[in-house]
């Protein structure tokens, strides 16, 4: 455990806590990264992990990449991230709804230190369930109150991010004829393949489950290659959907397009991709600037959901990508570096409130 705390300490982890149901089988981690501007906000991840510690380094990393999310979208709350270990039992219905319930318990416990979202295997009727225990969690069924699926929002945003890239970097003020390669088929993956295709991109998309590809060919007009083609298919616009670390040291090289545009989380397998990328003249998106429509909706929410309202801040993200771009290219520092200093000044302002409060 000695390096889940170094990697806590130098990434400022405020805390990370563990729980187990000996009558569901529930095994989940929360960690809260920062609570600074408010509760830590983020989604519940349900994924089968090699080891417990991948799964806790999963947590903590999703964590802080929430933080800096909500600071760059200026969304009044911190960030945390929940993981619910699975082990193939969660697909049967009884198990599965315990877990969940026990995970609603495990949350009601942090006392509203947390909040609790869809995330990767998880859906807003699985919200419904943790609903049944605690009141902090967002995006729970429309019928029951919540806002439902996020994912249409998220794409939304990182449609906004992709037009403030290509309006930079192309010089084009649409993206009809633009070819965007797809990484992952999934709920945002397709979301935003259908609002690419209705602004005339050409999209060409891959997924690991083959039931994706399935649905993706009957529903749209788009290409599908095999998974490890898609880092190689010719296209302008590269945008990772699926899960983290896919820039890395293997992939960069085999990239021919000029943007990086999606909605995973973590797409960097290391921060130092970020320079990386820069210095081969191809400019990346940060994930969670671009990606932060979720979030946006998410806490309208909390606030009294509006959609028009919400769908007005998802907006602006295009102006929040223009604002990253004009730092990186003012201080020649990759647009990872830019975000951070968006988000480290909101962060420092805040402390500085509170400081004062105090």
């Amino acid at each position: 455990m000695y390096s889940i705390f170094d990697f806590m300490i130098q990434h400022k982890h405020e805390r990370v806590c563990l729980a187990t149901d000996s009558v569901s089988g529930l095994r989940a981690v929360i960690a809260l990264h920062n609570t600074v501007r408010g509760p830590a906000i983020g989604g519940v991840r349900m994924w089968r992990y090699d080891t417990e510690e991948a799964a806790i380094q999963d947590a903590l990393r999703l964590s802080e990449a929430m933080t800096f999310k909500a600071a760059v979208a200026d969304i009044p709350f911190g960030g945390g991230k929940s993981v619910i270990l699975a082990d193939g039992k969660e697909h049967e219905p009884g198990i599965r709804s315990a877990r969940l319930r026990a995970f609603g318990r495990f949350v009601e416990s942090l006392d509203g230190c947390y909040i609790a979202g869809p995330d990767v295997g998880t859906s807003p009727a699985d919200m419904a369930q943790i609903k049944g225990v605690t009141g902090n969690v967002v995006c729970c069924p429309v019928e029951l109150g919540g806002s439902g699926d996020s994912a249409p929002m998220t794409a939304f945003g990182v449609l906004q991010g992709m037009h403030a890239l290509a309006e930079e970097v192309l010089g084009v003020n649409n993206l009809v004829g633009v070819r965007v390669a797809i990484q992952g088929l999934g709920n945002v993956g397709m979301n935003l393949a259908r609002l690419l295709i209705a602004e005339g991109a050409v999209v060409i998309g891959a997924d690991i489950r083959p039931e994706a590809v399935r649905q993706a060919r009957m529903q749209l007009p788009i290409e599908v290659v095999v998974p490890e083609a898609i880092y190689n298919v010719p296209a302008t616009i590269f945008a990772p959907c699926a899960l983290g670390g896919v820039l890395n040291d293997r992939t960069i090289e085999r990239l021919p397009c000029k943007i990086i545009a999606g909605a995973a989380n973590n797409q960097l397998e290391d921060d130092r991709h970020a320079e990386l990328l820069r210095q081969c003249g191809i400019v990346y998106g940060v994930d969670y600037v671009l990606n932060a429509g979720g979030l946006i909706n998410a806490a309208q929410e909390i606030e009294g959901y509006d959609q028009q309202k919400a769908r007005q801040k998802v907006a602006l993200i295009y102006d929040t990508v223009k604002r990253m771009l004009s730092i990186s290219q003012a201080e020649q520092i990759s647009t990872l570096a830019a975000a951070l200093q968006m988000a480290f000044a909101v962060l420092q302002r805040s402390e500085t409130t509170n400081a004062s409060a105090r």
